[in-house]
């Protein structure tokens, strides 16, 4: 008999893993411990692995999709960390038996592991109807605070402050990763010189060729040394900027995924497939939620 208040036991729900784009990133200085501050914007595309879950007698994970290699044997995936965090928080066992769909590039600079372990958070707080934990940023990474609500945010601290974005216009995004993993600690050890200031960004833009021209003015600060590590890179942001139609091109987080704006979906669409490249993984498509 279905217990009043839960769900049958047999549900599977499902979260959309949506990619995380820097639009612009500042190192603006270090903390005591080594972590970087930083000054972001985010924003997230219609692009995402896919999570779904279903309770379980254990614990447990299987991993599919086009970037699943490498991971399906992890103990220490993301996804299960977060369940065990967040079962110990509510002092519950997090039975669950997890399936994710790596749709996205691993080590990329677009939150994929991140954008999983959130959505992990909103499946069990779908669950058991209950609200998200205080636990996320320092144990899981300080980029899944602001994949758990994937929607455009500024990120300050070291990316668990967060703040509201400006107001955005509708805009496409094309979205390409040269087949490269960088990994994050190396290219913030290759940073050099002084740090950069917060940004001063308006209260909105009201087309995305006025957004790209504001933002074009800003900086991704580890993209000099990311491309010194993986010059793969600069070859993607040479062909989004020889593209006709982008109206700027620049590398998320630490790469070694890049990313292009455009007028609109359609548009950006259109120009994934200009850009592609064999070995390259593309998608263009709407830029924001």
């Amino acid at each position: 008999m279905k217990r009043q208040g839960r769900e049958p036991m047999s549900t599977i729900l499902t979260e959309l893993a949506r990619a995380k784009v820097n639009l612009f990133l500042h190192v603006v200085g270090r903390r005591a411990d080594g972590f970087h501050l930083l000054d972001s914007l985010a924003v997230f595309p219609g692009v995402g692995d896919r999570l779904s879950m279903t309770p379980a007698s254990a614990l447990s994970i299987a991993v599919t999709g086009p970037f699943s290699d490498g991971l399906a044997a992890e103990p220490n995936n993301l996804v299960l960390r977060a369940a065990r965090g967040f079962g110990a928080s509510m002092g519950r066992s997090a039975n669950f038996a997890f399936r994710l769909t790596k749709n996205l590039p691993v080590a990329s600079g677009i939150g994929g592991g991140s954008a999983d372990a959130a959505a992990a958070c909103r499946l069990i707080a779908r669950h058991w109807n209950c609200p998200m934990p205080d636990f996320l940023a320092e144990p899981l990474g300080a980029d899944v605070p602001v994949c758990i609500a994937s929607e455009p945010a500024r990120m300050g601290g070291i990316g668990e402050v967060l703040t509201v974005a400006p107001k955005l216009p509708a805009f496409g995004m094309v979205l390409v990763n040269p087949g490269v993993a960088v990994a994050t600690p190396e290219i913030f050890k290759a940073r050099s010189g002084a740090f950069s200031t917060v940004a001063a960004l308006p209260g909105g833009w009201d087309d995305a060729a006025t957004m790209a021209h504001d933002l074009g003015r800003l900086s991704n600060d580890l993209e000099t040394p990311a491309m010194a590590i993986a010059p793969a890179i600069g070859t993607v942001l040479d062909a989004l900027r020889a593209d006709p139609a982008c109206l700027l091109a620049r590398m998320s987080g630490s790469g070694a995924t890049c990313f292009g704006l455009y007028s609109d979906r359609t548009v950006a669409a259109r120009a994934a497939e200009r850009v592609a490249r064999p070995g390259w993984w593309s998608w263009g498509g709407d830029a924001a939620s």
